[in-house]
């Protein structure tokens, strides 16, 4: 039987270990300049040491005024390669394998002085109103993922994931909540994460997987359920993604950490329902820190991979710990060695 400690391989992605550590936003670039500082350094390669199988980097945005704030990370430039470069160096040293999720927020840019969006419907009433993009835009807003995705893969990643999810500016498309367009992308609301699919795939290596994380569910009133889910995640799949990283919510009010409540895998059933519709492998994600609980999602193959983030914000070495609970063999630093029972 397969367990958290199990290795996995996805086309050319070899990981050691079955945990991931989600993007989760740090808000901590200084300059506004989108480049990562030592912050982002610490943050990620003490997560490789502390033994996870796969770290995907924060949402990282294709141009300035697609981040939430302007202490988000960037790559809609060359000069914000290299310290992501070290990062993704520092973790490979470590056994870690690296990913990076590439992003817009969309209405949710919350710096932007005018945001954009598919359609000119702000967030919530504290929010300003987007800019509905024209469709000469979008179809620029492609290329600008393109770029981005072109330099991710310089920075040397293992793996490119796509936001589709958490209101942001995919979800906001495939949306019809957030979509009201009239044009090509309104009349076909996959289009534009379709067309970022295929432009993802002509900048990755053939054996590199390509992850979405999207949001299964909507929790507002209007908003889509696990039955649209599946069919849009059915056209995504076909136009090129490997992987699904299953999250919820997102969109009108409600926050993806919101209602319906956060009791312990709240969102393993809708991760379940895509791998088991979609014969696909996924994430799941949500409420997962507890080892034995997190082994029983891979155990009972209700997912492939386990995404723990708040545990790992509380603990850099999560995986060595639930190695230990778990009386799971894993690779400890030999520094660290007095501080494990032996066995």
């Amino acid at each position: 039987m397969e367990h958290l400690f199990s290795p996995y391989t996805l086309k050319g992605l070899e990981l050691k270990n079955r945990v991931v550590m989600p993007p989760m936003c740090q808000y901590s670039v200084t300059n506004k300049d989108g480049i990562a500082t030592d912050w982002h350094y610490v943050h990620y390669v003490s997560r490789a040491i502390g033994g996870a199988g796969l770290i995907i980097i924060e949402m990282t945005d294709v141009e300035p005024d697609g981040r939430i704030s302007d202490y988000d990370l960037g790559l809609w430039s060359d000069e914000q390669i290299p310290a992501l470069k070290r990062i993704v160096d520092a973790c490979h040293e470590h056994g870690a394998k690296v990913g990076i999720q590439i992003a817009h927020a969309g209405r949710k840019a919350e710096d932007a002085e005018v945001p954009v969006a598919p359609s000119a419907i702000p967030f919530d009433k504290n929010s300003k109103t987007p800019r509905e993009l024209s469709t000469d835009e979008v179809k620029e807003m492609v290329e600008k993922f393109r770029l981005a995705i072109r330099r991710a893969v310089k920075a040397g990643v293992d793996v490119i994931e796509l936001h589709g999810a958490h209101g942001y500016l995919i979800h906001q498309f495939h949306s019809a909540y957030t979509n009201k367009r009239t044009d090509e992308y309104g009349k076909e609301r996959t289009k534009f994460g379709v067309e970022i699919i295929e432009a993802a795939k002509s900048e990755m290596p053939g054996d590199m997987p390509l992850i979405m994380r999207i949001s299964a569910r909507e929790y507002v009133e209007g908003g889509y359920g696990i039955e649209e889910s599946i069919e849009f995640s059915k056209v995504y799949q076909k136009a090129g993604v490997d992987m699904f990283h299953v999250s919820a919510g997102g969109e009108g009010q409600i926050a993806a950490a919101g209602k319906p409540g956060t009791h312990v895998a709240y969102q393993v059933p809708l991760a379940r329902a895509i791998k088991q519709e979609l014969n696909i492998p996924v994430i799941a994600v949500g409420r997962l820190d507890e080892p034995a609980l997190a082994n029983s999602v891979i155990g009972n193959e209700e997912a492939d991979l386990v995404a723990v983030g708040r545990g790992m914000l509380r603990n850099p070495y999560w995986t060595l710990e639930a190695a230990t609970v778990l009386l799971k063999e894993t690779e400890l630093p030999k520094q660290y060695l007095p501080g494990f029972p032996r066995r």
